[in-house]
């Protein structure tokens, strides 16, 4: 499981990485050299930013690679260390869940209305649930990290997020 949501989420985000990369190469190239930018390619670079976020936070949260404060914690007993992580990821973990939720129902909204971009009229429903889903699927990582703890965390450097 974890293979495959490494494999998904890291695929997904960097084939949005790539074409925000190949997309502000030939919009800068054509507004250089035939004075002619692509149309809608601010819209498209927003859209694909919100896939790369996204799509790499489980992956952030599953590799305990977030911003991590523990100026204290060396001075915090193992047994202490250990809770506050299990409380820190189970609180993440539920307030993740619930955004995903929200973002769904978010989303139903968007699609209900025919919420779309301004330029190129792009739906946003799809990309509100995706939002939604990838949260809910952090949250999930974070609820999994009570009881397996990313190897950093693990070895004692760092217990909270």
């Amino acid at each position: 499981m974890k293979k495959l949501l490494e494999t998904a989420c890291g695929l997904l985000s960097g084939a949005a990485l790539f074409a925000i990369m190949a997309l502000t190469f030939f919009d800068v190239g054509g507004r250089k050299i035939i004075s002619q930018s692509i149309p809608g390619s601010l819209e498209l670079t927003e859209l694909l930013m919100v896939v790369v976020i996204f799509g790499a936070l489980p992956l952030v949260s599953l590799r305990g690679e977030h911003v991590v404060f523990d100026s204290l914690d060396s001075m915090l007993p193992a047994a202490v260390r250990r809770v506050q992580g299990m409380l820190v990821h189970s609180l993440i973990g539920v307030a993740l869940i619930a955004l995903g939720y929200l973002m769904f129902k978010t989303g139903q909204q968007f699609a209900i209305n025919g919420d779309n971009t301004a330029q190129l009229k792009i739906d946003k429903a799809p990309f509100i649930y995706g939002m939604g889903l990838l949260s809910a699927i952090t949250g999930l990582v974070h609820l999994g990290l009570i009881f397996f703890p990313a190897p950093e965390l693990a070895e004692g450097e760092g217990a909270a997020l």
